[in-house]
């Protein structure tokens, strides 16, 4: 393999290759030379080997085509790979519900973020402090500045057989840039032509190096502005109808409605066209951020010394500082805060004692929290060699701190602060009208919540060859490993005291130790067949052991040719927000249908509402099981030509997961006495009260399989004197994706087909790159009982252009222009599930922030 292409090939495997140029396709590498390459040791597997071309499928992006993606994060980046899916989220649509603002993760294949293992520079990071979805531990990959990544390694099979807990549907393995020599500065710009909106990123890496030692130190800055629903048109509001979708504005009103004499009466100042019946709704979608403002500063520092010809130190420092925001509606108010107005209030048009029902503060402003987020990592290790054998000692500490605050003026209402200003006949919480500010000040807070997890981990590794099998030489890597993990939760303690209303908040606290020994062989049994053998026994101080396999085969059965395949099994430990988990509350749209049995205008309780779910921990979490296979073949058809193609699949048992709250819903909220589905009394006439709360928790109840197809093809086309072209596709394809039975494939959220195709264009000093980004067609929301039976309408694929030319101005410097989503594409409308998606479109699947335009400079001194 003597050509440049085939050499990237061999590097990475290309299960998917998406970067446009490889860096390694620069420069021709003869076999001779090859042989000579340093060993190193590639993502799933520990062994250091020289021909980098393994049994599993990985798709590497370089630096390279992380420069020509155009993107300033690493989250825009992931989110465009095909092999991405449900359960990745961002800044992008936080807003005060969410439980994990201001951080960012990916979710591999749509088993969620949890089931996704990250990795910086082979080793494990500290979680985010808070977790997302009330008890789902998440890597926040905000936290890893773009500037200091060489590349990214994402392998698409499981390895917990190789990594431990959580690397169920996948590793992402973020290499670091290291031995780095000279100065070299970035700067980008870029904006929206529709709402108004901008980025602005810059960074610097210096690096030396002497004959014993070198460091390379990053610095890395990163910032956007905020886009409001007020300026987003048809994707900026919650009445829907319009467009063709529903009208899901809120039932907590202002004006508002209320309980007098035992009956519902709306707020007789409540506009026509706010009325639903004796509900006077309203629209929280202008306010809130369909994109948060976010700064992140970082620094990465890597340094190494050789202590002598057979052993070197190194270190490895990160340090990341974030700030964000995120906004929701003014404070949603009901019959549970127990708010009341006496006759006696000089407005109350009512002349009789009333309770409040359905109201919410909008003359206090919206809730906004103010997010700070902080990230330190540690490394420091010994390495050498000892007869020939490699070997590795290290130790880290890593630590990931979050702090949400809210001031007084940023919306944060307290029940009985209000009750005193009501009455004190201050507080006028009739006709929508603004109080005054001093009243105002009155009845708000200040709030604050803190999280804290912790990582400290020692290993030590060695790896090489072990012994000859006839005339081949078996490999192996062994190792030990040790971790102590903690993280904990706190939110103000006015939620605790339920002084807050309307707001998801999360308690959470655990610890544990964590112990594991690995082994891993490779036997090539013949020149042209190999087969790898792992396993990996993990201890952990709360639910016991596991022990997992894992083996895979590389056949070449000619030289152009390679047929590989793996089978594993894996596991994820129940994560510490799921076993420390305390009173924690989360909102849920839906319609309590056994007080509303038909549509009905005039009642109501016909009106979505935004209902609480309350969580605590269960003992007894056992940890979640999977099996992984893959099978495929790597073809370099010519030097010029490669297909790659692979058959996955991922089963996953013992799922840790809510109790779906529609089956607590079904089973135990038709009856008032319950203490699962508690309601308030009943107003007169009434069989049932209007619904409080649902009591919930997390158990070992759920199970997802998935199974699908992934492609991956690439061609370099010479074009003589005017350069040459190289075109690539990655391809995944999702045929079937079961929780507890039921196929999601197709289904909301859950497109079967994703692709991203690409064509680079070189050409002396001058270069153009455009990508094209497709998601496939999938229907629109049914409720999950509805899945097998119901087929609503769907929502359209949708396909994105990125394109960026580029200018070499002289040996240091490099110019860059470019456009994301160049054709300024909307998302394609769905009518949403009622909950999360309220604004005509699938923000887990698409992204409304249109035509993205930015410039870029690269200098290198």
């Amino acid at each position: 393999m003597n050509t440049p292409f085939k050499l990237s090939l061999c590097a990475f495997s290309i299960g998917a290759l998406l970067s446009p140029v490889s860096t390694f396709a620069q420069q021709q590498t003869s076999n001779a030379e090859l042989e000579q390459v340093e060993r190193i040791e590639v993502t799933g597997s520990r062994i250091k080997r020289n021909d980098l071309e393994g049994a599993v499928p990985i798709t590497v992006i370089d630096r390279d085509a992380i420069t020509k993606s155009g993107f300033s994060n690493l989250q825009q980046l992931l989110e465009r790979t095909p092999v991405a899916g449900v359960g990745t989220f961002s800044t992008r649509g936080n807003n005060q519900d969410s439980t994990a603002n201001g951080g960012a993760a990916i979710s591999l294949r749509g088993f969620g973020a949890d089931a996704t293992l990250v990795l910086i520079n082979g080793r494990r990071v500290a979680v985010s402090a808070f977790a997302e979805g009330i008890a789902n531990s998440f890597v926040d990959i905000n936290s890893i500045p773009v500037a200091a990544i060489e590349r990214v390694e994402i392998l698409k099979d499981g390895a917990s057989a190789v990594y431990g807990s959580d690397a169920v549907a996948g590793v992402v393995n973020v290499i670091l840039r290291k031995d780095f020599e000279g100065t070299e500065v970035s700067f980008s710009h870029g904006g929206t032509t529709g709402p108004t909106y901008d980025e602005t990123s810059g960074s610097l890496v210096w690096g030396t190096q002497g004959k014993d030692a070198n460091a390379t130190l990053i610095l890395d800055y990163f910032k956007n502005t905020t886009i409001l629903g007020a300026e987003m048109g048809r994707f900026g509001t919650a009445n829907q109808a319009p467009y063709g979708g529903n009208d899901l504005r809120s039932s907590r009103g202002y004006p508002g409605n209320f309980i007098v004499n035992g009956q519902t009466r709306i707020d007789p100042g409540c506009p026509p066209s706010q009325a639903f019946g004796q509900t006077c709704v309203y629209d929280y979608g202008p306010i809130i951020m369909a994109v948060t403002p976010a700064e992140r500063v970082g620094a990465v520092l890597q340094v190494s010394q050789n202590l002598n010809n057979d052993m070197q130190a190194y270190a490895e420092l990160s340090v990341q500082h974030n700030t964000s925001k995120a906004q929701g509606a003014a404070t949603p108010l009901d019959g549970d805060a127990g708010l009341t107005v006496p006759a006696s209030h000089p407005n109350n048009p009512f002349g009789t004692n009333v309770r409040i029902n359905r109201y919410r503060t909008v003359d206090a402003g919206p809730r906004t929290w103010d997010i700070e987020s902080d990230a330190l990592r540690l490394v420091l290790g010994v390495r050498g060699q000892i007869n020939e054998l490699d070997w590795d000692v290290s130790a880290q500490k890593g630590r990931s701190e979050s702090m949400q605050t809210g001031s007084k003026s940023q919306g944060w209402v307290r029940t009985d602060f209000l009750q005193q200003q009501i009455n004190l006949g201050l507080y006028n919480p009739f006709g929508g009208v603004t109080n005054p500010p001093e009243v105002i000040d009155a009845i708000t807070t200040s709030l604050v919540r803190r999280g804290e997890s912790h990582l400290t981990s020692f290993d030590a590794s060695l790896s090489g060859d072990a012994f000859t099998l006839g005339d081949q030489v078996v490999a192996f890597a062994a190792g030990a490993e040790y971790r102590k993990e903690d993280a904990f939760d706190q939110p103000d303690d006015q939620f605790q005291r339920g002084l807050i209303f309307g707001t998801e908040s999360v308690s959470a606290q655990a610890e544990r130790d964590q112990y594991a020994a690995y082994i891993e062989f490779l036997v090539p049994l013949t020149d042209e067949l190999e087969v790898t053998l792992a396993g990996r026994y993990d201890h952990y101080s709360d639910f016991g052991s596991t022990t997992n396999p894992q083996v895979s085969v590389k056949w070449r059965p000619q030289d152009n040719f390679t047929v590989r395949a793996s089978y594993g099994q894996g596991f994820r430990a129940p994560s510490l927000a799921q076993i420390g988990l305390g009173p924690s509350q989360e909102s849920v749209f839906f319609t309590d249908t056994f007080r509303c049995p038909t549509a009905d205008a005039a009642n109501p309780a016909c009106a979505s509402t935004d209902y609480t779910i309350v969580f605590e921990g269960s003992e007894g979490l056992q940890p979640e099981e999977s099996e992984t296979y893959n099978l495929g073949f790597v073809w370099q058809v010519t030097d010029a030509f490669d297909v790659s193609a692979d058959v996955w699949s991922i089963t996953q048992d013992n799922k840790i997961d809510q109790n779906d709250y529609e089956n607590v819903y079904a089973a135990e909220c038709n009856r008032q006495n319950s203490t699962i589905c508690v309601r308030l009394a009943p107003l007169p006439g009434q069989a049932l009260g209007e619904l409080s709360r649902i009591f919930n928790s997390y158990i070992n109840i759920s199970s997802q399989e998935a199974k699908g197809i992934d492609l991956s093809t690439a061609y370099r086309l010479s074009l003589d004197s005017y350069g040459a072209v190289r075109f690539s596709l990655d391809y995944s394809f999702t045929h079937e994706f079961k929780k507890n039975g039921i196929d999601y494939a197709g289904e909301y959220n859950y497109p079967q087909h994703r692709w991203l195709a690409s064509a680079d264009w070189s050409y002396g000093d001058w270069g153009v790159t455009t990508s094209l980004n497709y998601v496939g067609a999938f229907e629109d929301y049914a409720a999950p009982s509805d899945v097998m039976s119901t087929k609503t309408r769907t929502v359209d694929a949708q396909a994105l252009l990125d394109i960026q030319g580029r200018y070499s101005l002289n040996t240091n410097t490099t110019l860059m222009l470019g456009m994301n989503n160049a054709l300024d594409k909307e998302p394609p409308f769905a009518i949403g599930d009622g909950d999360a998606d309220l604004y005509g479109y699938a923000s887990q699947v698409h992204n409304p922030r249109g035509r993205f335009v930015y410039a870029k400079v690269n200098y290198r001194f």
